[in-house]
């Protein structure tokens, strides 16, 4: 590529980096409040200028204590919204055996990768950031030098997922709801110099920039709600430069889209869309978005510690001035007549227990002034604001504080209440949960384009088991990932555990004899949180995990101990659903012939000897 091409294109991700900033410029200092508040550093304000500036005492004496309910109210919602991990699962393609076996692999290989990525963590930290700015972004892209070795220098390559803070995510339209109705998405970050030399090959100066976070080349979250300074002041490291990465989706002239990835005045990459992870094998832009609350025709969600913002500022006015009044009420207020006392020994010591107070002969006595009470509308207005900060946030006190509503006498209302707290945080919820289920299928097309090579995956088997499965970007035929649960929230382990003793009583888990079977017995348990408590006495799971066993290797053989009404069961049941035709299912069939005569010759056998100590 030519040197002046090279720079006009450098030139005009810049100016397009730069004017992007200066619109988002009101959503970030909204940010920046929000982390302060969320912080403590709540005597804040924004300044036309977009920065957070402190905001002064008007008198001495006033006091500026901080009583923060808005990290109590964030660090609440997040402990009910990472309870939402959905259980997912891939729909097959077709209703094919083929499609369907495959459909079952690529379960289990999502299910080995989130656990092997720890998803659950980046869901966490991603959740932290749209509570407290309102929105988050996860980046899932495809990391080279991840994976197992396989020469030096060489990897097989690995999904990567990390968590994304909006600072570093510039649209070309503020009023575009999503990502997929965006034509083009810039990221920006500090990068440390080195690491620029490192991933890309090429020397960048460093550089003063107005970018939040710094992060390595390969994705990252960058600077953490935790990790924030006091106002929030932005970075500025001296051995970093702004890495600018411009995804512009595919057009007539583009089919692919393009890559534009520049840092200080170098072109570190130009070229198409690096990863086919759209519907029907599309390039799309590699960033999920999960938003809070959503806001009509805003590309950036709306976080609660926004609308939190002014009855915390309220609040800690009413507790300050009440307390003021109070130290009024304590100390005292005293009337002096001017030159009849030392008014420098009286400011400095006050009016201790036993103090001689000498006042000037024929002078009034010094006198405390009647201060009243404190106001009962202090009171009455802190009440009135802890009650809004329960409407704004969806937080009840029975989630914030564990304190039940005096009105509530009954465990059924108590339940109410906690099914309409479930329920107002149910539209966050359901965000993570779109979340989830999007980047699981970024996860599939990204191992479908890459995973061309034989895999190697470790997946939970039953009974505390693990099972290996090796597989190849073959095996994965679909991408539709759909939730396996509905939202968590609208059904709580609590709830589920009621269910199932419902059930229990009403006796629809028992059989025609009025009995709980072994099966039965050890799936209520299981349910419950206790599957362990039988699992080494649960004959009936054994016999199964054998036959299952027997289908995946192959290997049939009948033996004296097996149970031949439960592995016929089950060979049957993978034979209509999962056996692929030709040799293996005609092996299949002549094994479920053996155990057919070999369960009735066990029952002749039986009936003989009984027939002999009849006659006995």
């Amino acid at each position: 590529m030519k040197k002046e091409y090279r720079e006009d294109i450098v030139a005009d991700v810049r100016r397009d980096f730069a004017e992007r900033a200066e619109a988002r410029r009101p959503f970030e200092t909204q940010w920046r409040l929000n982390m302060n508040f969320y912080m403590g550093n709540q005597y804040c304000t924004a300044v036309p200028t977009g920065d957070i500036a402190d905001v002064e005492r008007d008198y001495y004496w006033q006091e500026r204590e901080v009583f923060n309910h808005i990290s109590s109210l964030v660090e609440t919602r997040l402990a009910k919204l990472n309870t939402v991990r959905p259980a997912l699962t891939v729909r097959p393609f077709s209703s094919d055996d083929a499609d369907v076996k495959t459909a079952k692999s690529a379960t289990k290989i999502l299910s080995s990768t989130c656990d092997k990525l720890d998803v659950d963590a980046v869901l966490a930290e991603g959740t932290r950031w749209s509570e407290v700015c309102g929105t988050a972004f996860y980046y899932v892209g495809w990391d080279d030098r991840a994976g197992l070795k396989i020469s030096d220098g060489a990897y097989e390559g690995d999904v990567c997922i990390k968590a994304v803070s909006p600072f570093e995510i510039y649209p070309d339209s503020l009023f575009a709801q999503n990502i997929a109705d965006c034509k083009s998405v810039i990221r920006a970050r500090a990068v440390d110099v080195d690491e620029i030399k490192r991933a890309y090959g090429k020397a960048v100066a460093p550089e003063e920039s107005d970018v939040m976070g710094l992060d390595s080349v390969a994705g990252g979250g960058g600077l953490t709600a935790d990790s924030a300074v006091n106002k929030l002041a932005v970075r500025r490291a001296a051995s970093a430069a702004v890495v600018i990465e411009r995804y512009t989706l595919p057009t007539s002239d583009k089919p692919n889209g393009e890559l534009a990835v520049v840092a200080g005045k170098e072109l570190l990459y130009y070229g198409e869309l690096p990863y086919v992870n759209g519907v029907d094998g599309t390039r799309v832009i590699p960033f999920v978005k999960q938003a809070a609350l959503e806001v009509a025709g805003c590309f950036f969600g709306m976080s609660v510690v926004e609308r939190s913002i002014p009855v915390q500022r309220a609040y800690n006015a009413v507790k300050n001035r009440k307390h003021e009044f109070m130290n009024r009420l304590a100390m005292g207020v005293m009337a002096v007549e001017d030159g009849s006392v030392d008014i420098d020994n009286l400011e400095q010591e006050g009016i201790s227990p036993g103090k001689i107070l000498v006042y000037r002969q024929g002078a009034t006595p010094p006198r405390m002034l009647d201060c009243g009470s404190v106001p009962a509308e202090f009171t009455a207005e802190e009440s009135r604001l802890l009650n809004e900060f329960t409407q704004i946030s969806g937080v009840s006190e029975i989630m914030r504080s564990s304190q039940t509503a005096s009105s509530a006498t009954s465990g059924i209302a108590l339940q109410l209440l906690i099914e309409q707290d479930d329920t107002r945080l149910s539209l966050s919820a359901e965000n993570v949960r779109l979340a989830a289920r999007e980047i699981a299928r970024h996860i599939l097309r990204l191992y479908k384009q890459f995973g061309s090579d034989a895999r190697l995956a470790r997946i939970a088997g039953s009974n505390g088991g693990v099972e290996l499965l090796r597989w190849t970007a073959s095996d994965i035929s679909s991408d539709d990932v759909v939730f396996e649960t509905n939202n968590e929230l609208l059904s709580t382990p609590a709830m589920r555990q009621n269910m199932l003793f419902e059930l229990y009583k009403m006796g629809l888990l028992f059989d025609s004899e009025g009995k709980m079977s072994d099966g039965a017995k050890h799936k209520f348990l299981q349910a419950l949180g206790y599957g362990g408590w039988d699992g080494d006495f649960d004959m009936t799971k054994v016999q199964v995990n054998r036959a299952e066993s027997e289908n995946f290797t192959g290997d049939f053989r009948v033996t004296e101990f097996d149970d031949h009404a439960l592995h016929t069961d089950a060979h049957v049941r993978y034979l209509l659903t999962e056996c692929p035709s030709g040799k293996k299912s005609e092996r299949l069939k002549a094994h479920i012939k053996e155990h057919g005569l070999a369960a009735t010759a066990a029952a002749g056998v039986g009936e003989n000897i009984t027939q002999g100590e009849i006659n006995i």
